[in-house]
Parts: C-alpha cells; sequence; structure tokens
C-alpha cells in the first residue's frame, strides 16, 4: 500500500477530496491518505508548515511523499511519482523557477491574501522525502524556524535537493495548459472559487470534483 501525506485545511475540504477522489481513480494499487494540518501562522493555509513534521511522523525511517493537495488533481498513477524515489537526496521536488502572474491569491474569498514571490516557490508543494536522511534530524520543532527556512530548504545544502519532472507538480494557473501534466496544482485558487472558474485545466478539477458527488442512481 501507497501512503501519501496531504495538506488538509477546512476552507479548502471540498478541493481536498477532490485530490484524493481523483489518486484513487488513477491508482493501480491501494493508496492511504494522511491529512496534514496545524495552527494558522503567517502562511495561507493551515499545513504551510506541518508538512515539514513528516519525516518525525515517520520516525525518520523510510520514504515519504508529501503534497499540498487542497487544490491540486492528479490525471495520472501517483504510484508512478513513487517510482521516482532516489535515496541519494533528503527531498526531491520540482524546482520551479517563475514569478508569478498573480499578485492575489483566493481572490474574492475569506482566505483572501497577498501572492508574494520568493526564492524555490512552490518548491514544497510536492515532495518526496528521504525520511532516514540525517539532515532532517534539523527539523523538530517547527515552531522555532520560520518560513522562508523550511520552505526555501535553507537547512539542506544543494546538493542534497534532488529533481523531480515538472510534470508532477505543474502549475495550471502559472504555466498555462500542458498535454503532459500528470499533477496539475491551483496555486491562487481551486476552480470552485467563481474567481478561477476558467482557469487553464479548470475543466480537469471540475472533473474530479464531480466524481466526489456522483451517486449510482
Amino acid at each position: 500500500m501507497r501512503m501519501i501525506f496531504t495538506g488538509f485545511d477546512a476552507r479548502e475540504e471540498f478541493g481536498w477530496h477532490a485530490f484524493t477522489s481523483s489518486v484513487i481513480h488513477h491508482a493501480k494499487e491501494a493508496i492511504a491518505f494522511v491529512p496534514i494540518s496545524g495552527p494558522q501562522r503567517d502562511g495561507t493555509n493551515a499545513f504551510t508548515y506541518a508538512r515539514f513534521l513528516v519525516p518525525v511522523l515517520q520516525k525518520h525511517k523510510g520514504m515519504a511523499l508529501f503534497v499540498d493537495g487542497c487544490d491540486m488533481v492528479v490525471r495520472a498513477d501517483i504510484c508512478n511519482l513513487f517510482d521516482l524515489f532516489d535515496a541519494r537526496y533528503a527531498v526531491q521536488v520540482v524546482k520551479h523557477e517563475y514569478k508569478t502572474k498573480h499578485s492575489v491569491k483566493y481572490l474574492g474569498t475569506a482566505m483572501e491574501a497577498q501572492n508574494s514571490d520568493y526564492p524555490r516557490k512552490n518548491w514544497s508543494s510536492v515532495m518526496l522525502m528521504n525520511c532516514e536522511h540525517p539532515a532532517w534530524k534539523k527539523v523538530t520543532d517547527i515552531v522555532m524556524m520560520s518560513g522562508p527556512e523550511l520552505h526555501e530548504f535553507r537547512f539542506l545544502k544543494d546538493d542534497e535537493i534532488g529533481d523531480l519532472p515538472v510534470e508532477w507538480g505543474w502549475l495550471a494557473d502559472e504555466y498555462g495548459r500542458s498535454e503532459h501534466a500528470n499533477l496539475l496544482h491551483f496555486t491562487t485558487g481551486i476552480p470552485a472559487f467563481p474567481a478561477y472558474s476558467k482557469t487553464p485545466h479548470a475543466n480537469d478539477w471540475i472533473a474530479a470534483a464531480n466524481k466526489v458527488t456522483h451517486t449510482v442512481a
């Protein structure tokens, strides 16, 4: 069985169910989900910091996959992402290099917030983690660490951060459409929010969401 740690925020709960449903519908193996949440700090989500405790939760054993989840859907078997694990690295991520086109995220909702640029933005949204790597022993108390320290992986050396293909972390609202995208990330807001109903790949998100509400007649 494959286990996925996912971000969870009650304000985007429907998005979480759309994501998990999309995973199940495409997976060839059994999947277990572990929702991750925590106290709201200076981030826009309840799991902004909590995600970095996954190696602790795993007792620093084995490997683990964390994804934001709440604002994502997949279009391929996520087990193929697990197969990219490389024990040489502390973590593998999609190494995005971009400036956002959207100065505000969650526009028109109670979650509305500034969407600032920073180094290694969105690298932590998909993390294939080597929980046994000694570098993770530095992350035991996230209260004492700042957002930049964590999300920019300042506690790691550059050669401890491996690559994942961008298809496994496609930023739909930043990059546009791609027929090769396996995991779609709606970074500024899911298409359930009116301001993002026309986002590239909104149809893929809506199709996943419709399966959540489907019942047998």
